[in-house]
């Protein structure tokens, strides 16, 4: 069985892990295909955005724990285990599509990183999601890492330090997930959704979201600074010209990815 599949349906992608007798979790060969489907995906132009899912009754329980306990397990595995998922992590938001997150089930853990790492995240009304490392021993310190930069201090200290599960509909409050809905809408809202930003020029999505992650984390007068530069340059794209022109003449744009 492929641990993670992908496939392509018109400008949407849509990578599904693929472990259901684990709940997906993380194991090192999950994240290294994740990697290479990643590699393999930012280099497609015909890709406008990007769904990752999950088969079987959950979204992502984590890491894998069995790789945690063999009496081979020294600092330098551990180290590469956690060091290649941090690099997994972070390829989303170099890969030039919007990343949607699809959650059902459980996103616990790392499969909660997956989710606070994704760019958009849309989840059915019983799924549930935490960073329960405390229960364990075993403090979230990666998954704090993206989920403390979208849902904010305290929020993500409440979630790490407890280990509680959040609902969906708290995750939404909290600002974890875009998006609640029925569990018999999930696949349809999501390409609803996936379908709405994938109509835009490709080139731009990948523009914006390249500008948007340059400038979250630094002062205003820096963002300013880099953002006047970002859509002056962006102004003269082709698809910039293509697009104003078509708002102009009232018609649909055509673009050219450039």
């Amino acid at each position: 069985m492929q641990p993670v599949l992908y496939e392509k349906s018109g400008r949407i992608g849509t990578l599904t892990l693929n472990q259901p007798e684990t709940r997906n979790a993380l194991s090192l060969d999950v994240i290294h295909n994740m990697q290479q489907k990643f590699s393999d995906i930012a280099q497609d132009r015909d890709i406008a955005v990007l769904v990752i899912k999950g088969n079987g009754p959950a979204f992502c329980a984590g890491h894998n724990l069995k790789e945690f306990t063999d009496p081979s397990c020294d600092i330098h595995h551990f180290r590469r285990l956690f060091g290649d998922c941090s690099d997994m992590m972070q390829a989303l938001h170099r890969l030039p599509q919007p990343v949607i997150a699809q959650v059902h089930g459980i996103a616990t853990a790392a499969g909660c990183q997956l989710v606070a790492a994704c760019d958009l995240a849309i989840a059915e009304s019983g799924a549930r999601f935490s960073t329960p490392g405390v229960h364990i021993g075993l403090f979230c310190s990666t998954p704090m890492v993206p989920l403390s930069r979208v849902i904010g201090r305290r929020r993500a200290l409440e979630m790490l330090l407890s280990g509680r599960f959040v609902s969906a509909d708290e995750a939404r409050e909290f600002g974890l997930v875009n998006k609640v809905v029925g569990p018999d809408e999930l696949d349809d809202a999501t390409e609803r959704w996936a379908a709405e930003l994938a109509q835009y020029s490709p080139f731009t999505l990948g523009f914006g979201k390249r500008a948007f992650y340059s400038q979250i984390d630094t002062d205003e007068p820096a963002a300013y600074a880099y953002a006047q530069e970002a859509i002056a340059v962006n102004c003269l794209a082709e698809d910039a010209q293509e697009g104003i022109r078509a708002f102009l003449e009232k018609r649909k744009p055509q673009w050219k990815g450039r």
